[in-house]
């Protein structure tokens, strides 16, 4: 089954990075996974967003045509992208204001104020977003996540990056609850 995922935010967020440990956790799981990406012109600030598909069989084509799951950490990268989304789910920073408009269901998380705030580390917001991203499609496990993140993130950084994911993780398990009801 093919599971398409579109993450979207500005460029120096580190979605970009998000989504090859995410394409790197399902490979490790004997999937078929491929990442594209795309930025602005801009080494920070622009738009920028990584796209991942996630298959158990071959993968004809690598880029997200109808994504299952769009996370969207900015304002610009919702109104971007969510209107596209006919089904799946979006999963939003809870800074970014909701919009009636959208058709999928959406789903707002604290995640760029857990990293800041919770964590103490802005920078780390991506892989919070990653753990809800995880949590909530239930694609790869947690612990094949962890060490996937354990490959990519600069050393010396494993232990805030691994306690940053289990937070977005957990953000998703409380959140997939309510979801349910």
């Amino acid at each position: 089954m093919r599971t398409e995922f579109r993450l979207s935010g500005s460029g120096g967020q580190g979605l970009l990075l998000a989504g090859i440990v995410l394409a790197e956790a399902a490979i490790l799981e004997d999937k078929n996974a491929v990442q594209t990406q795309s930025y602005g012109p801009e080494a920070r600030g622009g738009a920028s967003k990584a796209e991942v598909v996630i298959s158990d069989t071959d993968i004809d084509y690598p880029k997200a045509t109808d994504p299952d799951y769009l996370l969207a950490l900015t304002g610009e990268s919702y109104r971007t992208y969510g209107p596209c989304m006919g089904k799946g789910l979006i999963i939003v920073d809870a800074s970014v204001p909701l919009s009636a408009d959208m058709k999928a269901r959406t789903v707002s998380l604290p995640i760029v104020k857990t990293a800041s705030e919770d964590i103490g580390k802005k920078v780390v917001a991506n892989i919070v977003a990653l753990g809800a991203l995880a949590g909530l499609s239930g694609i790869v496990t947690l612990p094949t996540l962890e060490k996937a993140v354990q490959n990519r993130v600069p050393k010396g950084t494993e232990a805030l990056n691994l306690d940053a994911l289990r937070r977005g993780y957990q953000m998703a398990v409380d959140a997939g609850k309510s979801l349910k009801k």
